[in-house]
């Protein structure tokens, strides 16, 4: 109990407050003054006697998650439960009450309530939404507050607006929300049966008859096959009338109901009229034409006998056995096949084709797997070709093709998008450079060098000659960049005329340009990959072709083969030199192989060494960059990499790493990036941890001793004057006989 209010025992309340501020009284809301102090603290912030306080809502503890407001991080999620509640009935003798039952709804985002009750048939009361949304209050005495996520939970009963309802089962969702606050989900209840729900269910199965009348059910067949037609193509042969002809059909079954629409083709100039339909939709029997029935003939039923009174309580009996039915046979889809004779009302139409709903539909049902169609009329004549001019000489040939297309001349269409895919980007140049020379007797021109290259983008040719100094020929471009023909064709002709190609070009090859011939003796290491890289549209380059014709010539001189290779290798190293190599394959094969196939596999089973680099001159590299471009944001780069790591396991994959690196636009090359992720991962699809890569590429935090490197010049030194290098130095001999010979020839 409280002290009496006497000297001694009073307290001053201001002691050890440090805010003594008032609250503001009056605020503004929707541009209106008003009074808000009901709601405000004294002074200080302590509360007021008899204040009344804002109801509080659903407080969910705070986590790593978004700090967004409940009204909008828990929108559109409701929890839902599976409740019912007992209601007395006191007006009827079958019953003493009901059991009814509810969905109950808790929104998260305002804490309203909505009770919605599922519809029972027969039920005999409203059914539906019992409680619309809203928040609602708390039973007495605790009316000044409301419902609110802590007082729901399987297995308790909640009080709404004087009805109990008893919570049974929660759905997935609700029970995980539950658990996440910490709340110890019940198990599920059942939920009692109700007395009058068994009584009619024991009523509505009193009233089935012993012996069910027979059913015409055509509503689940319209419903599976509504919008389903199968279609077949026939035709109708009127020639024995006079002035008849064959004529076109399209027939039309319909799943749904089984009816038959035709339908006739009418050509053009025909001299008939363009009827909508050749016959109605509606079934067609087997046998028509057939009699009219009598009236009263054809009946559903057939009554054999009424008895008892007149009126309540007669009785009939039906025929079972359907004595004296009319039956009709009518059209089915299991009659139309391809090859059957229709009977449409005495006009025998043939079904020579379907379309391919059709055949499905009977490959599935039926497993008819043949669907040859029918041949009821002579093909088509053919359409003449198109008689060009030939090349009048203005222009090139395309130009004048195109003049012949059209009476408003049109230039001549490049095709766009192989230019787009072969144009130069990036590191790929694609263009293939050829060293020449001119197959000529004159010694002069017989020393000269020329480099062509071929542009894969538009098929066109460049001839340069790089200067030598003291050779007294001048250098320079020898031929302009273009299509070249090839020799042998004639000028004025209609048909078009044959451009070399990039599979014409090859080590060895002998080409002519406008009436020089020249001879292909090397090509730059970019156009050996390119050609080994596409090697089913280069066929001098597929290894496998090249060992088929190798195979075909080596068998014959098997013993032979193996004494060269163990003459020229007395150690047993199994590698001999590169021309070694060559000159036996020249032996063996003689013309069989071109130069540019021997290299080819020189290449392929040559003594490559894997020249690695270092990843730390690629990184000092990549920082020199950073640093020259001031990129400092490195903590942003891995936030956003973090952003595409939704599981949160601190990797992505290589080809994300590169994605989020070009859109976040680091002053990185792409090849130096792409040489960095390929030190950190193999493939694409390999994980990198973002967060070491970000570290290695921060120069502040991080730095790597800066590298002073140069730019590879973009001439071929090599081809312009200077000392040619081998590339294939030594091949190696074993495997080369293991691919010819087989594995233990290759051993031996």
């Amino acid at each position: 109990m409280a002290l009496p209010f006497l000297p001694g025992n009073s307290f001053n309340p201001n002691l050890g407050k440090s805010k003594f501020h008032k609250s503001q009284l009056f605020d503004y809301r929707n541009d209106i003054s008003t009074m808000v102090g009901e709601h405000k603290s004294g002074i200080g912030g302590a509360p007021l006697p008899g204040q009344k306080l804002k109801p509080r809502h659903s407080a969910f503890p705070s986590g790593e998650g978004s700090d967004k407001p409940a009204w909008l991080a828990f929108d559109r999620q409701v929890l839902s439960f599976d409740a019912y509640f007992q209601e007395a009935v006191n007006e009827k003798r079958e019953e003493q009450f009901r059991v009814r039952k509810c969905k109950v709804y808790f929104y998260l985002e305002d804490d309203s309530i909505q009770v919605n009750e599922p519809q029972v048939k027969n039920s005999g009361i409203p059914q539906g939404t019992l409680i619309r949304r809203h928040r609602i209050p708390l039973p007495p005495p605790n009316e000044d507050e409301y419902y609110t996520v802590e007082h729901f939970n399987v297995g308790k009963e909640i009080e709404l607006y004087g009805r109990t309802f008893k919570l049974t089962n929660c759905n997935q969702f609700t029970a995980n929300f539950l658990r996440k606050l910490g709340v110890q989900v019940n198990l599920p209840e059942n939920t009692p049966s109700d007395p009058y729900s068994n009584y009619r269910q024991q009523l509505d199965d009193s009233m089935q008859p012993l012996r069910p009348y027979e059913r015409y059910d055509t509503l689940k067949q319209f419903l599976d096959n509504d919008g389903k037609v199968l279609r077949f193509y026939c035709y109708w042969d009127d020639s024995d009338a006079m002035f008849g002809d064959s004529r076109e059909m399209v027939m039309h079954y319909f799943l749904a109901d089984d009816t038959i629409e035709i339908r006739e083709k009418i050509t053009p100039n025909s001299g008939r009229d363009a009827a909508p339909k050749f016959l109605n939709r509606a079934r067609l029997p087997k046998n028509a034409p057939t009699p009219l029935n009598q009236p009263g003939e054809k009946t559903d039923r057939t009554v054999l006998n009424v008895f008892g009174p007149t009126g309540h309580g007669g009785r009939y009996i039906l025929d079972s056995l359907k004595t004296g039915a009319v039956h009709l046979d009518f059209y089915h889809d299991g009659d139309l096949t391809i090859g059957s004779v229709v009977n449409v009302w005495g006009r025998k139409i043939v079904i020579c084709d379907c379309d391919e709903f059709t055949r499905e539909y009977y490959r599935s049902k039926y497993g008819i797997s043949e669907f040859g169609p029918l041949q009821y009329k002579a093909p088509a004549p053919g359409r003449p070709g198109r008689v060009v001019p030939p090349y009048n000489g203005f222009g090139s040939e395309e130009d004048s093709l195109c003049s012949c297309a059209g009476l408003i001349p049109k230039p001549p269409r490049r095709d766009f998008i192989k230019f787009m895919e072969k144009d130069r980007h990036g590191l790929e140049s694609n263009v293939l450079r050829f060293m020449a020379r001119m197959d000529t007797t004159k010694p002069i021109d017989a020393d000269r060098r020329f480099i062509i290259s071929y542009f894969l983008s538009d098929d066109t040719l460049l001839v340069f000659e790089p200067p030598v100094r003291n050779s007294g020929v001048i250098g320079g471009k020898f031929l302009e960049r273009g299509r070249v023909k090839k020799p042998g064709q004639e000028l004025y002709k209609s048909d078009p005329s044959a451009y070399y190609l990039a599979q014409d070009l090859f080590v060895g090859a002998k080409v002519q340009f406008n009436n020089h011939i020249f001879v292909l003796i090397d090509a730059d290491e970019y156009a050996f990959m390119y050609m080994e890289k596409h090697s089913p549209e280069f066929p001098v380059a597929h290894v496998h072709n090249i060992l088929g014709k190798l195979k075909a010539q080596a068998l014959k001189n098997t013993d032979d083969i193996k004494q060269f290779f163990l003459r020229n290798d007395p150690n047993g190293v199994g590698q001999i030199p590169y021309e070694v190599f060559r000159n036996l394959l020249t032996q063996v094969c003689g013309n069989k192989l071109v130069e540019h196939e021997i290299m080819t596999l020189g290449r392929y089973f040559s003594e490559r060494q894997d020249e690695k680099v270092n990843i730390s001159v690629l990184l000092g590299v990549a920082q020199e960059q950073l640093r020259k471009h001031n990129f400092e944001n490195f903590t942003r780069l891995k936030q956003l990499m973090m952003h595409h790591d939704t599981s949160r396991t601190g990797n992505i994959t290589r080809k994300k790493v590169r994605m989020v690196s070009k859109a976040f636009h680091v002053p990185v090359s792409d090849d130096l990036l792409r040489a960095i992720l390929e030190k950190l991962a193999g493939t694409d699809d390999t994980p990198v941890n973002y967060q070491e890569f970000v570290d290695l590429l921060n120069w502040r935090e991080n730095p790597v001793e800066p590298l002073h490197y140069t730019a590879a010049p973009a001439t071929l030194s090599n081809w312009v004057g200077a000392e040619s290098r081998d590339n294939v130095m030594m091949v190696q001999y074993t495997p080369l006989m293991g691919e010819i010979f087989g594995a233990n020839m290759g051993d031996s």
